[in-house]
């Protein structure tokens, strides 16, 4: 079976963009730390209900030093500023990103 394409392969300059510009500069300014934006990063993405991009993030953020039980914490504590279906949403995301970890 082919790889499957992604939205990169298809418009080559939002990779470029990402690679540049999101990562090669913005989460390389020092006034946070890749943890802080992290952790605001995946908030931002379970308030807004944006799964595909949790997933990827969640994982980021845990190579940044962030727990699994910070990420838990957030998705509780946002289920109050964002929505239940946002944090239930989460869980199933970090249920499907943690299910082989440990």
């Amino acid at each position: 079976m082919a790889d499957k394409k992604t939205p990169y392969d298809l418009i080559p300059q939002l990779g470029k963009l990402r690679d540049e510009v999101l990562f090669g500069d913005v989460w390389e300014q020092p006034e946070l730390s890749k943890r802080d934006r992290s952790l605001a990063t995946v908030a931002v993405l379970i308030a807004m209900y944006r799964t595909e991009e949790l997933k990827g993030h969640m994982v980021r953020a845990i190579d940044n030093g962030v727990t699994k039980e910070e990420i838990f914490g957030l998705i509780t504590h946002l289920a109050f500023y964002s929505g239940w279906p946002t944090a239930v949403n989460a869980g199933r995301v970090a249920l499907e990103v943690f299910e082989n970890q440990d």
